[in-house]
């Protein structure tokens, strides 16, 4: 019996270096690779080894013959993607050896008596940690992990919904790192408050800055500065217990939440806010805003997308963990017929596919939801217009088939994406929200360089900050072999000031 790859996919491809048949795709290299929203195993080539599963970080590839419920769907979703490729295990051969190996490619060249490199990395999360563990397991750097948070895991930790803890385990294959005899990890030192740039820069042969992009992007519409209209940021911080977002931040008092977006943010929002309590309990949800969803009076989440259904911004995974719930029920608008014809015209494997079972409801916005069961409205070709309201909000005016209309609600969300802001020392493009670089070098700065989402902009999930870092830390070792980082003058007040600072910055927590 097959392996499938299910909705838990952090794309970082772990699973393929252990294959020994080839079997799943897209592989690094390919085109396809990083572009896809999840890995998918060929059910025609795969041998039921399990390696794939052992390899993975995030327990999301199980035997087919063990997937039930919503999993089930993901047998059909893995097989799909290969009903129009060649089978891939021709090729193979049976033994010993699987793979049809090419010539060994060495693609770093680090001369056997290279100096070991002081290199600090700004920002505990995913980008940070792949260039941690490409440093500590391919070069012999010695390596300072700095984060202005009192704990370590950055979007693990405070960005992964709380009802995915298979994705978010993968924070404990990081956190191995954090013991490792060549790192020193320093929590709650910022960059620009503890230390300047200058006197991080002076104390190190090279600094990685993998901060993210944690600004949130506006709507551009009059109101959104309103009381009770947040940021999906705010909200994701708040459930998840970020020690810089109040307990009391979100109020849930309101009947009916509107959430601006329909990415896979959005879909956490909705689904987190209209989940069981008693579903949540258990686990890493903050206590206090688990408390509050206990007493909270929310019945409806309007999603509010721009684009139709077949362009919903989410990936298949996260609108199958949305719709294939008990206890709430998902609804589509039906005041838009673009959207029931695209759904009904879609492929049942396509996003607007999957839509095709739910129910089809015209909704009253005037009026307070309906009490008892809780329900999420999808409402597609509706772009915002106006949050209104004195002095908090009291509803949001959208465009929509049949003109604009305004729909009652007391909380608004803006999940439309992330920007980053500027670092201080730092260029900045803002009209990308990121850091001028050329793979992953700053522009007119050597020895500085940039991962993640300040990198390249707030797109891909986890996995594909590995191979952002590969390339990063690739640049970095490339101009340390050819000379080309910065003397650093390691005898100068400024260094021993620093590294003082540092060592007596307490390590807080290290999970």
């Amino acid at each position: 019996m097959a392996f499938a790859i299910t909705q838990n996919c952090c794309g970082d491809a772990s699973c393929v270096a252990v294959c020994p048949v080839n079997c799943i795709h897209p592989a690094p290299g390919e085109p396809d690779f990083g572009t896809t929203e999840m890995l998918h195993v060929d059910p025609r080539a795969c041998i039921d080894c399990g390696a794939c599963a052992d390899a993975c970080p995030v327990d999301a590839i199980l035997p087919v013959d063990a997937l039930t419920g919503p999993l089930k769907t993901y047998a059909r979703l893995n097989a799909d993607y290969y009903a129009d490729r060649d089978p891939i295990a021709e090729a193979a051969d049976p033994a010993p050896n699987f793979h049809a190996w090419g010539p060994p490619v060495f693609a770093r060249a680090i001369p056997a008596d290279f100096a070991p490199l002081d290199v600090a990395v700004v920002g505990s999360g995913p980008a940070g940690m792949y260039t941690v563990q490409d440093l500590l397991l391919h070069t012999n750097a010695r390596v300072t992990l700095i984060d202005r948070l009192p704990a370590a895991g950055g979007l693990v930790r405070y960005g992964v919904a709380p009802d995915h803890p298979a994705t978010r385990k993968i924070g404990e294959s990081f956190a191995r790192f954090h013991d490792h005899p060549r790192l020193r990890l320093r929590l709650g030192v910022e960059v620009g408050r503890d230390v300047t740039p200058e006197e991080l820069a002076a104390r190190h042969d090279a600094v990685v800055y993998a901060v993210g992009a944690p600004s949130p992007r506006a709507l551009g519409v009059p109101g959104e500065d309103l009381p009770g209209s947040l940021a999906a940021t705010t909200v994701v911080a708040w459930y998840n217990g970020h020690p810089e977002v109040p307990a009391d931040a979100v109020d849930l008092s309101a009947g009916r939440v509107v959430v601006v977006g329909n990415g896979n943010v959005a879909l956490d929002v909705a689904r987190v806010l209209t989940a069981d309590p008693a579903a949540l309990a258990g686990t890493a949800i903050a206590p206090h805003a688990l408390a509050r969803l206990r007493a909270s009076e929310v019945r409806e989440i309007v999603l509010l997308g721009r684009r139709g259904p077949e362009a919903a911004a989410c990936t298949r995974s996260e609108l199958l963990a949305l719709i294939e719930r008990d206890g709430v029920e998902v609804v589509v608008d039906a005041e838009d017929h673009r959207a029931l014809r695209a759904i009904d015209a879609a492929a049942p494997a396509d996003k607007a596919g999957l839509l095709r079972g739910l129910t089809r409801r015209a909704v009253d916005w005037s009026a307070p939801p309906a009490p008892g069961k809780r329900r999420v409205v999808l409402r597609f070709h509706s772009e915002p217009v106006e949050v209104v309201g004195d002095d908090r909000v009291r509803g949001l005016r959208a465009t929509g088939p049949s003109g604009e209309v305004e729909i009652a609600a007391g909380l608004l969300v803006r999940a439309v994406g992330q920007r980053g802001k500027p670092l201080l020392g730092l260029p900045f493009d803002e009209r990308t929200g990121t850091v001028p670089h050329s793979a992953g070098r700053v522009r007119g700065l050597p020895g500085t360089y940039v991962v993640g989402w300040i990198k390249r902009g707030a797109s891909g999930g986890i996995g594909a900050n590995r191979a952002c870092a590969r390339e990063t830390v690739g640049s970095l070792i490339a101009d340390a072999v050819a000379g080309g980082l910065p003397a650093r003058n390691r005898r100068s007040a400024g260094f021993t000031a620093l590294a003082s600072r540092l060592l007596r910055t307490p390590a807080r927590s290290r999970r």
